[in-house]
């Protein structure tokens, strides 16, 4: 009996526990939590890409010369089956050096136990490719990133692999680049509260 009362208050905290976590995630960001979010963001980016021309020197021209570019910290939480990954991030127009702040939710359904922290950039070579990821987003399922696996850019793009014509795309851990991709779907939109 006592065993059973005891699983009802865990059971009981940990729907609270959700329920006042969910509250907070809904309240709207006051405009000092707004900056704080995009100057995080910035700084992710900035040591992010520092991270990547350590790794592959050439990257540096491929992302100067891109129409633009997207940098995404991602933390995902796998446990026993399956696994959901939140991330945000932040895409900036080389042309015009706007910045447009974005997130990320990606689903993965493998087994598996463990942590992953990795952050992502996204390099798109043409304005058209650029602004399509920033005014409708993208969606990629398992089978499109399965098929960029085989994709390795080369030049400017070495370490990189090729998600459709003119789009790249790195992914790091905090110890370095990583041969391909491990993501299996993703879905990238625009942040409209720190728009």
């Amino acid at each position: 009996m006592h065993s059973h009362a005891m699983n009802v208050l865990k059971v009981s905290a940990a729907v609270l526990l959700c329920l006042g976590l969910q509250a907070c995630k809904t309240a709207p960001l006051t405009p000092s939590q707004k900056e704080e979010h995009r100057a995080a963001e910035r700084t992710i980016a900035r040591q992010t890409l520092e991270q990547l021309y350590s790794a592959h020197p050439g990257a540096r021209q491929g992302v100067a010369k891109a129409a633009g570019y997207a940098v995404f910290s991602d933390i995902g939480f796998h446990i026993v089956y399956g696994g959901s990954e939140h991330g945000s991030g932040i895409a900036i127009n080389n042309a015009t050096k706007r910045e447009t702040f974005m997130k990320m939710f990606e689903i993965e359904p493998g087994l598996g136990i463990g942590v992953a922290k990795f952050r992502l950039v996204l390099v798109f070579e043409t304005a058209d490719a650029y602004n399509k990821f920033v005014t409708s987003g993208w969606e990629a399922g398992a089978h499109v990133l399965a098929a960029a696996k085989g994709k390795a850019s080369g030049g400017a793009y070495a370490g990189a692999v090729t998600l459709s014509s003119g789009v790249h795309m790195y992914q790091l851990t905090e110890k370095g680049l990583i041969a391909g991709i491990s993501l299996t779907g993703g879905k990238f939109y625009v942040d409209k509260e720190l728009n």
